[in-house]
């Protein structure tokens, strides 16, 4: 952890390297908007309490992305985005404010994941961290990297649950389907939950 500090840490005594990436706003493919997006999520809307009467098993938009990144990075893929900017869309929220406790009373902060996110993508993207800290590279560069990595992993992981789609519409609604994605790239065996026990929600 203090190897992470210290990388944090590097951009200034005032601001840290992951505060300038939480500014950000990461971008998606614009065909798993309807595909994916609205299918599973309030994408657009935003969360409410209402959220799961209305047959959305995520609330805001973020969320769907996360999962996919998840997907993405624990299938050890990434996808390339189209090099055409028609076909990308900006997801609408910077990423510090996912999961913000100040905009609906029932949401859980995410402060910790937005942390396990940056970590995994510090160790998942190739940085002269020597050079930035010499200002041989600028930092904006860096989060961009960054930023560029998190696409394509979540870009990976959106094709993935397209797929689950096309094959099974209702595939999503199952309060297994996540955990029995991550249980089969971690390999293990789908039986640790019962058939009548349900996952703790987010």
């Amino acid at each position: 952890m203090s190897e992470l500090r210290n990388i944090e840490e590097l951009v200034s005594k005032d601001e840290k390297l992951i505060d300038i990436w939480e500014r950000r706003n990461p971008r998606f493919e614009k065909k798993y908007e309807q595909s994916v997006l609205r299918v599973i999520s309030d994408y657009g809307v935003g969360a409410s309490e209402n959220t799961s009467a209305k047959g959305k098993v995520l609330g805001a938009g973020y969320e769907p992305y996360i999962m996919a990144f998840f997907i993405g990075l624990y299938s050890n893929k990434k996808l390339q985005l189209s090099e055409f900017s028609e076909d990308l869309k900006v997801l609408g929220q910077p990423i510090d404010k996912w999961g913000n406790l100040d905009s609906k009373k029932f949401r859980h902060a995410y402060a910790g994941l937005r942390s396990y996110i940056f970590i995994a993508l510090v160790a998942k993207t190739e940085i002269d961290w020597i050079a930035l800290d010499k200002g041989d590279i600028k930092v904006n560069s860096v989060v961009t990297s960054l930023i560029e990595t998190m696409e394509e992993y979540a870009n990976y992981g959106f094709s993935v649950m397209e797929d689950k789609l096309k094959t099974d519409p209702s595939y999503f609604y199952s309060h297994r389907s996540f955990l029995d994605i991550f249980l089969q790239l971690t390999n293990k065996p789908s039986e640790i939950l019962k058939e009548d026990e349900e996952p703790e929600d987010l």
